[in-house]
């Protein structure tokens, strides 16, 4: 019997995507527009990805098989 074949979430494969060691990352929020009123360093923070919370790593982990 065939092995079933996972699907890939395709929402989340745009938001998230995995390093190496398999960890999840996502891109900050509020970086798009309004930009004149946020500090240079903070705009420079946002630009950055960052490790998705802890809680969240097992169900990125199902939504992103490959």
């Amino acid at each position: 019997m065939a092995k079933l074949k996972l699907k890939t979430h395709k929402g989340a494969s745009k938001r998230f995507k995995k390093t190496g060691t398999g960890k999840i990352v996502r891109n900050h929020a509020f970086a798009r527009h309004i930009l004149t009123s946020k500090s240079r360093s903070r705009k420079r923070k946002l630009g950055q990805s960052v490790v998705a919370d802890a809680a969240d790593q097992a169900k990125l982990s199902e939504m992103l098989p490959y």
